[in-house]
């Protein structure tokens, strides 16, 4: 069955998105009629307290959550219209993650995790693509190396890899560099900004930590599981973790 997509401006949106886990006295809402847009080829990163609807958001806008209520559309693809089959294939195809625990398989070398997302799409992985893709991350002599053998920024180097290696619309990293040392967290960081930048490519970014925020093109800052402020702005530029910084304690301060 073909998907229906039709042309939008925008790589992901969420319009009057909604999410409420349980029910009667003991529901929780996670998203209260967000609405939100991502562009082709921005790097954004999503803050905001604790039970501020963070993660729930990214979920929700990857397709691994479904909403109460509302939408959302991938590239024009409405993901509330999908089965759970087509939702996954829509995932594996479409879109690249990058988790805190770099979720790499412990059995397979770094070239073979990076390989990983093309042949569960029953796709014959090029060599030369896996070498390239592991050379962008600076691993190009580790591509024989197990996970067990390699560092906590090499690991999620190789992560970084396996999400880019699909070429996806969207990129969603989850606190990418919370388990991570400051100089690895700033290489991790420079990849993805590089991946914007060099690639076009899209990236949406849960992060606590104002100096990865500060990497983003936006700022969108979460509370009660609404939009409670934004800051734009060139990334990189000097004082902008002390900015975001500032806006996140006057938020927790609300």
């Amino acid at each position: 069955m073909t998907i229906t997509q039709t042309p939008v401006a925008e790589a992901v949106r969420l319009t009057g998105a909604r999410r409420v886990y349980g029910g009667g006295d003991q529901a929780v809402v996670a998203l209260d009629d967000l609405t939100l847009g991502f562009a082709p080829g921005t790097f954004t990163a999503i803050m905001g307290p604790s039970g501020s609807g963070k993660s729930t958001l990214l979920q929700c806008a990857a397709g691994l959550d479904r909403l109460t209520a509302g939408t959302v559309h991938l590239g024009g693809v409405d993901l509330g219209a999908l089965n759970e089959q087509r939702r996954t294939v829509l995932r594996r195809d479409r879109i690249g993650f990058v988790f805190q625990a770099f979720n790499l398989v412990a059995s397979l070398t770094a070239a073979q995790n990076v390989e990983l997302p093309l042949r569960l799409a029953g796709r014959r992985p090029a060599a030369a693509a896996v070498r390239a893709a592991l050379a962008e991350v600076g691993l190009a002599d580790r591509a024989g190396h197990r996970p067990s053998e390699l560092s906590g920024g090499q690991q999620q180097r190789v992560a970084i890899a396996r999400a880019l290696i699909t070429r996806p619309e969207v990129v969603f990293a989850d606190e990418p560099t919370g388990a991570l040392d400051t100089a690895a967290s700033r290489e991790v960081l420079g990849l993805l900004r590089a991946a914007v930048d060099g690639h076009g490519q899209t990236v949406v970014m849960v992060t606590h930590d104002p100096v990865a925020a500060s990497y983003a093109d936006e700022v969108v800052f979460l509370r009660d599981g609404r939009i409670a402020d934004r800051l734009g702005g060139p990334a990189g530029l000097p004082g902008r973790a002390e900015q975001i910084a500032a806006l996140m304690t006057r938020l927790e301060q609300r």
